[in-house]
């Protein structure tokens, strides 16, 4: 599995291309911005990008989404709680991201199912609290971890349809049950460093770990 995380906007987002290097089918996850970037970091390795694959609906995660789908012609897919926020974003939102709004998602996923490029197969795993509609992707030993769980740090839970409660439960109960040498790709580069583990953030993190210190 190929995998490039690319920092991209303004907002310290982290978009990742996901590649099958045998039959060079690819997804990009959360192409916030920069789409020409990600497109032909994916053309130069000749990768053909097949799905546009959002950990949430949040204008800072899909504002590339139209772009992306411009270039690729690839299906967008979210989660099956995100599919009306996706397209319903308050007009005072796109405005503040200078963002375009999203198209309609082309695929609705839930927790178990598999997103698959060539014989690259990621796992769906939902992660409500940051929103109703958050997951994480899982495979291969690394974990996509969008707005749920950071380096050193958690999703906020103070926009519509947050949780603390919610939050905390799906970090604890459906991520720091992976293996400990998993590999933590978060959607922003708010950490100490651009990627962790779930065996790190388990024990370290201070928002959620055993012992709180980072």
């Amino acid at each position: 599995m190929f995998v490039k995380q690319m920092e991209v906007g303004s907002f310290a987002v982290f978009a990742y291309i996901v590649a099958c290097k045998r039959k060079m089918d690819a997804l990009v996850i959360d192409p916030a911005s920069d789409c020409e970037m990600i497109f032909e970091e994916a053309e130069s390795r000749g990768y053909k990008i097949k799905y546009i694959v959002n950990t949430h609906s949040h204008v800072d995660h899909t504002m590339g989404n139209r772009r992306m789908k411009e270039l690729t012609g690839a299906e967008i897919v979210i989660h099956e709680k995100e599919a009306y926020s996706l397209t319903h974003q308050p007009p005072y939102m796109l405005s503040m991201f200078g963002a375009d709004p999203s198209p309609p998602a082309d695929l609705l996923v839930r927790d178990g199912d598999y997103i698959k490029v060539g014989d690259v197969s990621l796992r769906v795993i939902h992660t409500p609290g940051h929103s109703p509609g958050s997951i994480c992707l899982y495979g291969d030993g690394i974990v996509f971890t969008g707005d749920t769980l950071f380096v050193g740090g958690v999703g906020r839970t103070d926009l519509p349809g947050g949780s603390w409660k919610e939050l905390v439960s799906s970090i604890k109960n459906k991520l720091f049950v992976l293996p400990d040498h998993t590999v933590v790709a978060p959607g922003h580069n708010y950490g100490q460093s651009p990627k962790s583990t779930i065996g790190r953030e388990r024990i370290y993190n201070p928002f959620v770990g055993e012992r709180g210190v980072y």
